[in-house]
């Protein structure tokens, strides 16, 4: 979890090929009308993504029912939404790419054809709650390299191959 240019999605594929999981961009749950929302500079609105968090949730509970396991990048940028995302399950886990607005400002404005324009990114900081530690949160700095990352957080993770 994290605002948009956190390393979502970069950090998350690397997770899981580390993990031998699966990887899943959140992003691809969206429905046609919250991506032409956010095209056209739009912010969602929390009933814009209750349908969208209900869908994620879904696959993890049908990913894990089939004993596989998932890694999915995705902004749960309020408690309520990673309160969808996890429903009370302990075998779901948060992990927050925590950066700066400067560093993550400046990593949007090198990307290339992504949906999310950078002016959005102060409203993602404006909604983002930080997980609190009943949460039970991984928090990865996101100013170091890739590999070094996902280091950090297989490192916190209790047991990477089980959880």
């Amino acid at each position: 979890m994290g605002v948009s240019g956190s390393g979502k999605s970069t950090v998350g594929e690397a997770l899981a090929q580390r993990l031998g999981w699966r990887y899943e961009d959140a992003d691809d749950y969206h429905p046609a009308a919250n991506v032409a929302k956010m095209s056209a500079g739009h912010p969602l609105t929390d009933d814009d993504r209750w349908p969208w968090l209900q869908a994620i949730a879904a696959e993890i509970d049908s990913v894990t029912a089939e004993g596989g396991r998932v890694v999915f990048g995705c902004s749960a940028l309020k408690r309520a939404y990673r309160d969808v995302l996890v429903h009370g399950r302990d075998d779901v886990r948060i992990i927050y790419l925590d950066g700066s607005r400067e560093l993550i400002g400046a990593r949007m404005a090198a990307r290339k054809n992504h949906f999310m324009p950078p002016g959005l990114l102060d409203s993602q900081f404006a909604t983002l709650e930080r997980p609190g530690p009943d949460e039970r949160p991984i928090v990865a700095s996101i100013d170091a390299p890739v590999e070094a990352i996902v280091d950090d957080i297989v490192r916190q993770l209790p047991n990477p191959g089980s959880d």
